[in-house]
Order: C-alpha cells, then sequence, then structure tokens
C-alpha cells in the first residue's frame, strides 16, 4: 500500500482542460508578469472572501511582509503572535526589526488564546497577528474586541484557512488585513508559489498594491520603499481554473475531515471545531502520545505522515535572542510533540481513508 499525503495530479487530472486552457491562453498572450489574469483572479478572490479588496502577492509569506510594512511596522515596534506556526510568522515581524511577541494557544483550537492576549500588550505593540492553524479560524470576535479596546489592527495569517468560515464570515474577511497562500499543497493552491492579501480598507489596499511593486505608484515614482511581490500571471492562471471547483473541494474536505473523526474519535484526539466555525482542514491533525514512534509504524504500513510542527518559535535558534526557553509556552511545546497530521486532500476516497484509519488504529495497538 503506497498513500500519497496531498494527491496534487487527482486533481489536475480533473481539471486537466481547464488549467491548460488558461496557461495557454497565458503563453499566447505573454504578459508574465502583471497579466490580465491577476487582476481578473483578484476580483473573483474579493468576491469569495466578501471584501473589497484582494492584493496577489508573490506567496503567503510575502503577503503577511507586505500587510506588516503596509501597517507600518518597524524596528523596536512588538506584534502579538502565536509560537505555534510555521517560521514565517515570527520571520517576518523580525525581519522589520519588529519584535514577536508570543502568547500560547488555546489547546482545543491550537490557535492563539484570546484570554492572554491582553497581557502581553505593552506600549510598543502594535498589532495583533492570529494564525488559523491546521484550516480552522482562530477566535476573531474575542481577538477584535481585545485589538479595538487598545486600538491596534489585526492581521490574520490565512495561509492555511482559505475557505473556512468564521460565524458565517470567511477566512481572510476578519480582521484588519486577511493574508493567504496559494502554495501547491493548501487548500486553493497554485503550481508554484502564490498568495493574497485581503482588505476592506481602500488605503491600506492602495499602499499594499504599491509596497507589492518595489513601492511604485505609477512607472519609476515611488513613494514608499517597497518590494518585488508581484503574483506571477501564469500562477493565477491556474488559480483562476481551479477556483469553480473550489466550494465543492472546501465541502469535500470538510465532509472527509468529520468522517475521519468519527472513525478515530475513541483512540487519538482528533481536531475540535469551534461553534460557528467551519475547518477546510489544510491538514488533517490528530494527538497521540509517542507520537515518533507512531509515525515510524505508520510509514512502515505505508501511510505518510507530518507533524506541524514539532518546534515551537520560540525554541527556534533564530529566536534564540528572545530567551523564552523551555516551559515558556507549554500547551504550544506539549502540542508540538504530540501532532500528527493524516493524509488529506478533497479526492481521498473512503476505501483509501479506510486503509489509512486501520493502520493508525493498528500503530495504536
Amino acid at each position: 500500500m503506497s498513500i500519497p499525503f496531498i494527491d496534487l495530479k487527482a486533481q489536475y487530472q480533473h481539471l486537466k482542460a481547464d488549467i491548460d486552457a488558461r496557461i495557454h491562453a497565458v503563453l499566447d498572450h505573454g504578459q508574465y508578469i502583471m497579466g490580465p489574469e491577476v487582476a481578473e483572479l483578484e476580483r473573483e478572490l474579493a468576491a469569495y472572501v466578501g471584501v473589497k479588496h484582494c492584493v496577489g502577492v508573490a506567496d503567503g509569506t510575502t503577503a503577511l511582509l507586505i500587510a506588516l510594512m503596509a501597517l507600518g511596522i518597524q524596528a523596536g515596534d512588538e506584534v502579538i503572535t502565536t509560537p505555534f506556526t510555521f517560521i514565517a510568522t515570527g520571520e517576518m515581524i523580525a525581519l522589520l526589526g519588529a519584535k514577536p511577541v508570543f502568547v500560547d494557544i488555546d489547546p482545543g483550537s491550537y490557535n492563539l488564546d484570546p484570554a492572554r492576549i491582553e497581557a502581553a500588550i505593552t506600549p510598543r505593540t502594535r498589532a495583533i497577528m492570529p494564525v488559523s492553524l491546521y484550516g480552522q479560524c482562530a477566535d476573531f470576535d474575542a481577538i477584535n474586541a481585545i485589538a479595538a479596546r487598545h486600538g491596534l489592527p489585526v492581521i490574520e495569517d490565512g495561509a492555511q484557512s482559505f475557505g473556512a468560515s468564521y460565524q458565517g464570515r470567511k477566512s481572510g474577511a476578519l480582521s484588519t488585513i486577511g493574508c493567504t497562500s496559494f502554495f501547491p499543497s493548501k487548500p486553493l493552491g497554485c503550481y508554484g508559489d502564490g498568495g493574497a492579501c485581503f482588505t476592506d480598507d481602500d488605503a491600506l489596499a492602495k499602499k499594499m498594491r504599491e509596497i507589492r511593486v518595489h513601492g511604485q505608484d505609477r512607472r519609476y515614482h515611488h513613494p514608499v520603499i517597497g518590494l518585488n511581490g508581484r503574483l506571477d500571471t501564469l500562477q493565477a492562471a491556474v488559480l483562476l481554473a481551479k477556483l469553480p471547483s473550489f466550494p465543492a473541494e472546501v465541502a469535500a474536505r470538510e465532509r472527509i475531515g468529520a468522517r475521519y473523526s468519527a472513525l478515530l474519535a475513541d483512540v487519538v484526539r482528533v481536531p475540535r471545531l469551534a461553534e460557528g466555525c467551519s475547518s477546510v482542514h489544510a491538514q488533517y491533525t490528530i494527538e497521540v502520545d509517542e507520537r515518533d514512534a507512531v509515525a515510524a509504524t505508520l510509514k512502515e504500513l505505508g501511510v505518510p505522515t507530518a507533524v506541524h510542527y514539532p518546534i515551537p518559535l520560540h525554541l527556534q535558534p533564530a529566536f534564540a535572542h528572545l530567551g523564552q526557553g523551555v516551559g515558556s509556552f507549554p500547551l504550544a511545546e506539549a502540542a508540538g510533540q504530540r501532532v500528527l497530521s493524516l493524509p488529506m486532500h478533497p479526492f481521498l476516497d473512503e476505501a483509501t481513508q479506510d486503509a489509512v484509519v486501520a493502520a493508525v488504529r493498528k500503530a495504536l495497538d
């Protein structure tokens, strides 16, 4: 038995004609940088998310950087975020010379715990950047209320949650700026790197559009410092081909995730969805004792797994200067030792899923 962790080939075969046609249209017109597909995709994505503006950018990491830059984050500032995430979240804060201020997670959702945020706010705090991990949005009503009391903007790192909903609103439309990634393995993925920023704020949208093209508001005129953060036209074309079927894929992810949970809830800790929330299960992540041994057994049984993420950010060598050792954020640290992600994609059939479940149960015997 050999099971793919994510089956991008099956998705391509399903959408091959549309994807090929979109790619060839770009090859025919030859506008490889900022071609018409980029603006078309931005309109489609803004409508899907339910915001006024979408700014297509080079990747999810660049989306975070552009959002921080648009909000004026600079050296000496502090940005509150979670230590239980991919490095990019804290990395982009640090890249600007600002300090990531970590706050421990809610062990139910693995997302930033709103109850711990207020104690971390100082006179230097300039923003809050929660992550919508594994495909479920953070508790934005609570986070936004705290931010409003302190006059702080909120950036959603929604790299894993595009397509998810929170209290009837889509990921990306829940905060001052929403950011996402279109890395190939994401719920909506292109065939290279890609990302987007979302906002209802006209001024922020204008600034983000300028930042992504070297701070330019017209040709060779640069009112702000920016970067080369453009979304590639070919990647926009791939996303346009995928977008019509994306709602069905989101529904499939929800169905497959629910089925996993029903089949595994008696033997492992399965994902917990907060009331009023959906998850796109960018990863379907369980918790197990002796995680590494379980993963090794599953590998022997032909089931690939992954760990998102084994080392919280405060324990990464790059952040050692913050002086936060083991025990600083115990809930994030505990999760990092126990989480295990199973094969998950919208084309996972029941027979294959049953084989994964059987292997998990065998590995736990």
